[in-house]
């Protein structure tokens, strides 16, 4: 599920960076909560809730 977010918001980050480079503080939020997210999933042992 984190990894699935983390996903979204990387391909968000990307496509943001590319087409809005004017709104970079609100990109480098969603790498920010990207990042935490994968490191999260890490942390929590990557158990899946089913």
């Amino acid at each position: 599920m984190l990894l699935t977010i983390a996903a979204v918001l990387l391909v968000l980050w990307l496509l943001g960076l590319l087409a809005f480079h004017v709104t970079t503080f609100v990109i480098h939020l969603l790498l920010i909560a990207a990042v935490i997210a994968v490191v999260w999933h890490f942390v929590a042992g990557g158990r899946t809730h089913a």
